[in-house]
């Protein structure tokens, strides 16, 4: 759901939301009701989140945050990524609030309510903003799209299947077996 159709809301409007109650995102000064996410996406997201945390307790580089947890990216754009990844060198931006600043790593995880949005707006966000690295999970189809923005901010540099692995430089020796990120 959208609230849309007035001038551009900003941070200081969205820190006025209830913390209770429905989920909400600030993406390009509008504001986006994100209802609950289905069962599957939430194990997708639960297992990446222990595959990332126990590879962090044995090579503490940085920390690793869930939804809801604010993002804030600038003044109309405050969002809650998936999962994402900050480096120790970039703790400087995690606050009581959450982090104000951009992650070195968001994973985003396709709902088809929000597949749009992410796919998109978000990530066009993510790449000005500065986040090094994006994985957007497809449930439907069993896939990973890797973006690093480096390299390429309008497409994925690859595209690995349920079947494959995938690794990333913010994780060194972490090799991540797709099957049991999609496991049920």
């Amino acid at each position: 759901m959208i609230l849309a159709g007035m001038p551009p809301l900003t941070v200081e409007n969205y820190r006025l939301l209830p913390e209770t109650g429905p989920r909400y995102q600030l993406i390009e000064g509008d504001l986006y009701m994100a209802p609950a996410p289905n069962r599957f996406h939430q194990e997708i997201s639960r297992n990446l989140e222990l595959i990332l945390g126990n590879y962090l307790t044995q090579n503490p580089l940085g920390k690793v945050y869930h939804a809801p947890f604010d993002v804030y990216l600038d003044d109309t754009n405050v969002f809650q990524p998936d999962i994402l990844y900050v480096s120790k060198s970039r703790f400087h931006i995690l606050t009581l609030d959450g982090a104000e600043g951009a992650p070195d790593f968001i994973v985003e995880i396709l709902s088809p309510r929000t597949a749009k949005l992410d796919l998109l707006n978000k990530r066009r966000q993510f790449a000005r903003h500065g986040v090094d690295e994006l994985w957007i999970i497809d449930p439907a189809n069993r896939t990973l799209s890797v973006y690093r923005f480096a390299e390429n901010a309008e497409e994925p540099v690859m595209i690995i299947p349920e079947s494959g692995q995938v690794c990333t430089p913010h994780f060194p020796g972490l090799l991540i077996e797709m099957a049991q990120v999609f496991a049920e």
